[in-house]
């Protein structure tokens, strides 16, 4: 077990906010030993429920639960229980590990919290520190994840199985409690069936964690996180609209993190109404190819040209790049030809940058060359870096804001030769995404996932297995909000990932028939000629509950 050094050094905000008690549901509000556990329909899978069944046959089917007030006791035996961060950073977990931490010392203060340090390379290596009450209380209400640090390891080995349950033998572990996103919850329902095979008496619960919102459904309303990277990135953005239009001559392009999915950059658009926004699950659906895209910016930018306006904002989401049908499959024929070079650290060395590009261009079929060499340089480039561990291109370190500016420039350069734009175009770009996965959390988000982390250990108190913590019913005051679990394989499919077909929670992506786009698609025409700006300034921590408590506009828009 290691030991780590507590820092003394805070603000006067986190001195106020460590005072901070999250709210919780009214099921959840009188206590842990006053609960009642209420059984709902039996589950199948998201997509591929035969090939589910049979890969997860312990864990298969399982009921939805509700938690409600009652007096149903649970056995209040001695539990020692892990938690693993897994993943990106996102405001809150430190509240959702207060949150088991609590429940934990109210159902018996003999009961141990121990937190795997590093991800869950912890579990596997035995890398861990017991939480004490007064580590605890130096993280409630702060972001970051460095209580005990995360890591994107996978759990997803026989080999990794079984060190992970030699350390929670050793350990005496009753539970293991894995935050992360959709792949680190299919790796927690991967254990939690291994274990179940074993009879190891261990159980599993899964919380869920991603500023990107997509590890959402009927009753994962929210990932933790979101609302406040989102308030993060818009009172970003509104800053820099103040500026656009205080200053008068620049074009900011900011790209916002969400490689899967345009939630983040739907959500801003929502709380900031810049002139241009794109969604990649649009451009996807109506097969836009790159060049449609800048004829559509290019247009919008020429026409507040027209009317003496040089500036402006567009918001550019992190993933845009792989929705491109074309660029898609541009994308996978550079990962064939990636893979076709033998020892690449030493081909890199070999090569300049310049002829790694030319020699994938001799490799390349006529429309894929096409595109590729219509490409800046710049681009061509980062398209040939490695590999993310899951084998995808690296789109947070792809400048997709900087290729846009570009081309841009080159189409309205061609428009000014044919007399169809006159206006002057400067630019500026911007990356938001690191400065918004470790902010202190909103009062939404450290309610919120309090209640996750709370519920979590709920589950385990009633010898639960296999699940998700679920508190639901978002846009109502907090005592309204609904607590309990539903079964991870509830949410899986099949999805083939390194060419073979494999387990997943099905990623949910931007629906263009739901409120929230149908919203942004009913204003954006306003917004891009017109300056209707919206300034939503810093989070607010205390005032007014409809200021200080607001869910996203997503949700409510959802639920409205």
């Amino acid at each position: 077990m290691k030991t780590i050094q507590i820092s003394e050094q805070i603000s006067p905000l986190q001195k106020a906010r460590s005072a901070y008690q999250p709210k919780l549901p009214t099921a959840l509000k009188n206590g842990i030993k006053s609960l009642k556990i209420v059984e709902g329909a039996k589950t199948t899978a998201a997509d591929n429920a035969d090939e589910i069944k049979e890969m997860f046959s312990n864990l298969y089917g399982l009921n939805i639960v509700t938690f409600e007030q009652g007096n149903h006791a649970v056995q209040q035996k001695t539990l020692n229980v892990g938690v693993i961060l897994s993943g990106g950073q996102a405001p809150g977990g430190h509240n959702a590990i207060a949150g088991i931490f609590d429940a934990l010392k109210e159902a018996n203060p003999e009961n141990k919290l121990i937190g795997f340090l590093g991800g869950p390379s912890g579990i596997i290596e035995g890398e861990y520190i017991e939480i004490s009450d007064n580590y605890m209380d130096e993280f409630r209400n702060t972001g970051g994840f460095d209580i005990i640090g995360s890591g994107r390891t996978k759990l997803e080995s026989e080999e990794h199985f079984e060190k992970a349950l030699k350390v929670c033998q050793k350990l005496d572990l009753s539970a293991i409690i894995i935050i992360g996103g959709d792949d680190s919850n299919t790796n927690a329902a991967m254990l939690a069936e291994y274990l179940k095979q074993k009879d190891a008496g261990i159980q599993v619960i899964g919380v869920p964690k991603t500023i990107d919102g997509d590890l959402k459904n009927e009753h994962i309303e929210t990932s933790f996180g979101f609302d406040t990277a989102t308030k993060v990135y818009s009172e970003l953005i509104g800053n820099i609209q103040k500026d656009a239009n205080s200053a008068k001559k620049y074009w900011h392009f900011i790209k916002l993190m969400g490689r899967s999915a345009s939630h983040i950059a739907l959500e801003c658009a929502l709380k900031t109404h810049p002139n241009i926004t794109l969604i990649s699950e649009e451009i996807a659906k109506k097969n836009m190819s790159l060049s449609e895209i800048i004829d559509y910016m290019a247009d919008i930018i020429a026409k507040r040209a027209e009317k003496g306006k040089n500036f402006g904002i567009a918001l550019v989401p992190e993933g845009l790049i792989e929705f491109i049908p074309e660029m898609k499959t541009l994308i996978a024929n550079l990962n064939d030809q990636l893979a076709k070079i033998g020892d690449k650290e030493e081909y890199n060395s070999a090569c300049g940058c310049d002829q790694r590009v030319e020699d994938i261009k001799n490799a390349l079929q006529a429309e894929d060359y096409k595109l590729f060499d219509s490409l800046p340089n710049s681009i061509q480039i980062q398209l040939l870096l490695d590999r993310d561990p899951h084998g995808n291109v690296q789109v947070s370190r792809i400048e997709t804001e900087k290729l846009l500016t570009e081309m841009i420039e080159e189409k309205l350069a061609e428009m000014k030769k044919n007399g169809s734009y006159k206006g002057k175009f400067s630019t500026m770009t911007h990356f938001f995404g690191y400065e918004g996965r470790c902010a202190a959390p909103s009062n939404f988000d450290a309610d919120y996932c309090y209640s996750l982390g709370y519920n979590a250990f709920a589950l385990i108190q009633f010898g639960l297995s296999g699940y998700i913590s679920s508190v639901k019913n978002l846009t109502k005051p907090t005592e309204k909000w609904v607590a309990g679990g539903i079964p991870l394989t509830s949410m899986m499919n099949m999805e083939r990932r390194h060419g073979k077909m494999k387990p997943v929670i099905k990623k949910a992506l931007v629906e263009l028939e739901h409120a929230p786009f149908m919203e942004f698609s009913k204003n954006r025409e306003k917004w891009a000629l017109e300056d209707c700006y919206i300034y939503p300034g810093p989070i607010q921590y205390f005032g007014p509950s409809e200021v200080t408590d607001l869910a996203t506009e997503t949700i409510q828009l959802e639920q409205n």
